[in-house]
């Protein structure tokens, strides 16, 4: 699911917005088109190319390690199961990007005043809520752990 909304999402933005246009939704929250050429908040951005390829087979060795660590969960394990299937499918849907595009296409900005948090997209809310997930987990299994309780 979340491969299939990012991507539509993405496909909307690209035809529906021009470059750099910005529709405001709220407050704080527009949509605006952006192509990222690098990794998250542009990191390398303006390398000369090679980039490209570098996060190719990264975000493709990450998602070989994502799926044999879901195969590993047992089956009760939804918290952590939830996590790598949302990181699983930001990773693909960013992936795909950069194999047919060149780059990620980005569109949603949230601000605040002149402030901007740099542009992303769904599979990029999926990562960080799966990353989120994660943590928790690791945080409260250490609880768990100290505390004895479950």
């Amino acid at each position: 699911m979340v491969l299939i909304v990012d991507q539509c999402t993405k496909l909307l933005a690209d035809a529906m917005l021009a470059m750099h246009q910005s529709v405001e939704l709220l407050p704080f929250l527009a949509l605006r088109k952006a192509y990222n050429t690098g990794a998250a908040f542009s990191f390398l951005g303006d390398a000369s190319g090679w980039q490209r390829w570098f996060f190719i087979i990264l975000a493709l060795v990450v998602i070989v390690i994502l799926l044999a660590w879901l195969r590993r969960l047992p089956p009760g394990d939804t918290r952590v199961r939830l996590a790598l299937v949302l990181i699983l499918g930001g990773a693909v849907g960013n992936v795909v990007d950069r194999i047919v595009y060149g780059h990620v296409i980005d569109f949603i900005d949230v601000f605040y005043g002149s402030w901007h948090w740099p542009t992303f997209n769904v599979a990029d809310s999926a990562i960080s809520i799966g990353a989120f997930l994660l943590l928790l987990d690791v945080f409260r299994g250490s609880h768990e752990k100290t505390t004895g309780t479950a």
